[in-house]
């Protein structure tokens, strides 16, 4: 048995290539890469999604060996025996006589919290742990307090404009590129029949998960949706670069145009315009400052089909969004992931597992979530997420349910957008108001309120879109929250305008759709 000064412990959402660590080759250190028991079972995850993140796994391990680096990549069969990633850790350290363990720092405050006390533990047998940056994210964790305090609110828009001059993307000196910091005024517009046809068909992959399957069975994983042999999402950096470009070339000249659209009129509907990389961003195969100048690169070519508005919108979501997104998490964890300030307390339907629903909106988004493992951002916030919203679904299970159900779900992602822009269950840390709507908006953005069971023209009745008088039932039921709200004077005045019978009404028909919500 060979002997190896130092582990390197390599997480699943650390697939990084060009992290600084394989600039050079050392035969003392050993790279892991561990499939562990316990990763799939503190939630039940997509199969797409547990297949994708073990072939990711098993690609970069065989890049790493090819490239000359020793490595141990342990399947399940491998650490069946260990309950905890602690427990393989300390086993592999005495195998393999160690005296040293690096690891990078986790994206998720669980796997922090598990590997700190690992670190306390065996220092105490003089086996030194240190921690690395993942080299990843554009904001260096240690700068997060800068822009974040914990339990304040700060304005996304403010932290992105903030990004872009620190460093210097889509800036002319001091001024923004196309002489506005936001275009999202040209963005956002409904598919309307004379654009399906236009639609791209989606770029899509091979990879043999077959073997993945077998073993995920033989360990008996319990997970949901469908997956075949073949697996679609990008496996390896080649193809999630090959993806990347793709995206640029045939989907960014009209991503940020149809970026909330919704349709099922189209065999391409579940990809529309979207990069679809946020696995391989998540998994980092990908960089984000890659993505963003990958982007702008297409943007500046000559005879470019990407305008500014495109460009920006896209950017947005990197650089503002996704980097925001993770500075909240840190600066508010753990108090942020057991915040409940609306009270929900009701479950989830049964449906939400199987897509069984006369709701077309819902049946069309849950559907496309169970066989894909993806649903793009409005389909999640205002299909899905608003639903449980105005029902007042515990967050708990929500949240349980965005992170196992679809692919790039990990929490330092997932539940800030869960809890806090989904179900404003934060109290108002990210978002400043409530993404609720009726149906109306649903009919607006999408086509599938033409072929649904309910009318989104009434509220009340058996026929009724249910998003109607649940819109109002919850702005009702937490009016001492909202009413002060200046974005919530508009529908509280039109609430307020109703007729007394109408609002009974309206009421009434809410509270049996939210008593019987197996039944929708």
């Amino acid at each position: 048995m060979q002997h190896y000064k130092t582990l390197r412990l390599i997480l699943g959402d650390q697939l990084n290539v060009e992290h600084s660590w394989f600039k050079s080759k050392d035969q003392n250190v050993l790279n892991l890469i561990l499939e562990l028991h316990q990763e799939q079972l503190y939630v039940k995850h997509h199969i797409q999604k547990i297949c994708a993140f073990f072939k990711a796994m098993e690609n970069f391990s065989n890049a790493l060996k090819k490239s000359g680096h020793e490595v141990a990549h342990l399947t399940l069969d491998d650490t069946a025996e260990y309950l905890t990633l602690s427990d393989c850790l300390m086993a592999l350290c005495e195998q393999y006589q160690c005296s040293e363990i690096h690891i990078q720092q986790p994206d998720e405050y669980r796997l922090q919290q598990q590997l700190l006390t690992f670190q306390e533990t065996v220092q105490q047998r003089n086996i030194q742990v240190t921690f690395f940056d993942t080299e990843h994210f554009i904001l260096p964790k240690d700068d997060i307090p800068k822009y974040f305090r914990k339990d304040k609110h700060v304005r996304m828009e403010n932290f992105y404009r903030t990004m872009r001059k620190r460093f210097n993307i889509l800036m002319e000196k001091t001024d923004p590129v196309g002489g506005q910091w936001n275009f999202d005024a040209d963005n956002r517009k409904h598919l309307k029949k004379d654009d399906l046809a236009g639609i791209p068909q989606p770029l899509i992959f091979a990879n043999d998960v077959s073997l993945i399957i077998d073993r995920l069975q033989r360990h008996n994983i319990a997970t949901l949706g469908k997956t075949e042999n073949t697996l679609l999402w990008p496996c390896n950096r080649a193809q999630s670069r090959k993806l990347l470009q793709y995206f640029c070339q045939y989907c960014l000249p009209n991503f940020g145009r149809f970026q909330d659209a919704m349709t099922e009129q189209s065999k391409h509907a579940w990809s529309l315009y979207h990069s679809r990389i946020s696995f391989a961003l998540n998994t980092k195969m990908l960089h984000p400052l890659e993505v963003i100048e990958a982007a702008i690169d297409h943007y500046k070519q000559k005879n470019s089909l990407v305008d500014i508005a495109q460009v920006e919108g896209f950017t947005r979501q990197i650089l503002g969004w996704r980097e925001y997104v993770r500075g909240m998490y840190w600066i508010n964890m753990p108090s942020i992931a057991n915040t409940n300030t609306l009270k929900a307390k009701r479950s989830l339907p049964k449906w939400f597992w199987n897509g069984q629903t006369n709701m077309n909106c819902m049946r069309q988004a849950i559907s496309q979530s169970l066989d894909y493992a993806y649903a793009h951002h409005i389909q999640r916030l205002m299909i899905t997420g608003n639903f449980a919203l105005l029902t007042g679904i515990q967050p708990d299970e929500v949240e349980q349910w965005y992170l196992g159900i679809y692919i790039d779900a990990i929490e330092w992602v997932e539940l800030p957008n869960t809890r806090g822009m989904a179900l404003s269950a934060d109290g108002g840390l990210i978002a400043t108001k409530p993404y609720a709507s009726s149906g109306n908006y649903i009919n607006k953005m999408s086509d599938y309120c033409k072929g649904c069971h309910y009318s989104v023209k009434t509220k009340t009745g058996s026929k009724a879109c249910p998003f109607n008088s649940l819109y109002w039932y919850f702005l009702d039921e937490h009016k001492e929250t909202f009413k002060k709200n200046p974005r919530m004077a508009f529908p509280y005045k039109a609430w307020q305008r109703m007729e007394v019978t109408e609002q009974k009404n309206i009421l009434a028909h809410a509270t049996e759709l939210v008593n019987n919500l197996d039944d929708l």
